[in-house]
């Protein structure tokens, strides 16, 4: 496909507003392109997250508007690994990070797209993309747009995905993909420079605190785990989480905030195209790193300035549509693939309770080793 010439309302449509489409939007905007947003939500909104972001991308997100500093956010610097069992490691973060809710950062950056110009289309939810030559026909409620370039980053997974056919949506049920995640916001009392992460039979529970004195409570655990329990959520948290001694105290000690969980369910970890149908796949839609690697959030925003740097030469007519797609491809790989991959092979130490607290009890000798396999799944500064 050749340079497009515009003729379209918007010169970009990104499908999905969480942290990986609102950065790209932003961008894109900040470059003085036409961009549309669609979501399928009403802002602000909750959504499954661990809520803990790896400093990598503090000033990424200065730089797109967001002024952190004044949000006085809970600065993380430590790290506790806890067995089924209840054992324990401790361990020094050296990049570190923060913590900040989805409800509240989306919807900040929802913000400030809007006032730089971006449209944002609220509770849209886009249920036909088409390509004819150089033009997309996206087809939503209530419309119908074409637009020269269209990205996705509509999260872990879509109809869309259905649609098309991705892979990892026929792949059967396995141990990378079929998990549900659940999110809890608690008042309790907890290290504030401290993120834990607490492991029980086919799962693990993140623990951190966010803004206004509260924490974020998420964790990930496998369908089988729900099934066996009658599917009630209750029913195992007491028969399975509370068998960590961490856990129990977390939810016996604690004020839950929600009159209910936030969940998801068939998140799958396999690996993903980043390119579908000429559509730039960011965030999540293009890849999912392990939650217990703590740095999906910062890889999402990562991702959206790759696809961002690319779409800005292909509407300058720097580059082909062709070359837009495979240089997107290669630096998403050359970035994370291996991160990716790493974060799969973690994931294989934790999950059953003998293999973890094995797990656990040997890297307590050897410290090294977590801060070898932390670095192994961030990145530097972007």
């Amino acid at each position: 496909m050749n340079y497009y010439k515009p003729n379209t309302d918007y010169d970009v449509a990104i499908i999905g507003g969480g942290l990986a489409g609102l950065s790209m939007a932003i961008l894109l905007r900040q470059k003085g392109h036409r961009v549309i947003l669609f979501e399928k939500e009403k802002y602000p909104f909750h959504k499954v997250c661990g809520e803990y972001i790896s400093m990598e991308s503090w000033h990424f997100i200065k730089g797109l508007g967001l002024n952190l500093d004044e949000l006085q956010l809970p600065i993380i610097k430590n790290l506790v690994v806890s067995a089924p069992n209840g054992n324990f490691l401790t361990s020094k973060l050296d990049m570190g990070g923060f913590g900040i809710s989805r409800y509240l950062l989306d919807n900040q950056l929802k913000e400030i797209a809007e006032r730089k110009g971006v449209t944002i289309f609220e509770g849209t939810k886009i249920n036909e993309v088409s390509i004819n030559d150089t033009i997309f026909t996206l087809k939503y409620n209530g419309g119908e747009l074409s637009v020269p370039v269209v990205a996705s980053g509509y999260g872990k997974k879509s109809n869309l995905d259905v649609k098309w056919n991705r892979n990892f949506t026929i792949k059967k049920a396995t141990k990378l993909n079929n998990y549900i995640g659940v999110k809890y916001h608690i008042k309790t009392d907890f290290p504030v420079d401290t993120i834990a992460l607490h492991n029980f039979e086919n799962g693990y529970c993140g623990i951190s605190r966010i803004e206004d004195n509260t924490y974020c409570l998420c964790y990930l655990t496998t369908a089988k785990n729900l099934q066996i329990n009658e599917g009630s959520l209750k029913k195992m948290e007491e028969n399975i989480l509370y068998k960590n001694p961490f856990l129990h105290k977390i939810f016996t000690n604690s004020t839950f905030l929600f009159s209910s969980p936030v969940t998801i369910s068939q998140i799958s970890f396999d690996k993903k195209s980043q390119v579908e149908n000429h559509i730039l796949m960011i965030g999540d839609a293009a890849g999912m790193i392990t939650p217990l690697c703590g740095n999906g959030m910062s890889m999402a925003m990562h991702s959206a300035k790759l696809a961002a740097e690319q779409v800005d030469n292909f509407l300058q007519q720097k580059i082909t549509r062709e070359e837009m797609e495979n240089n997107f491809r290669r630096e998403w790989q050359r970035l994370f693939s291996s991160r990716l991959k790493r974060g799969r092979l973690i994931q294989q130490f934790f999950g059953k309770s003998r293999t973890t607290n094995l797990f656990v009890g040997l890297t307590r000798q050897f410290p090294w080793l977590v801060n070898r396999m932390i670095k192994s799944t961030h990145g530097k500064e972007f």
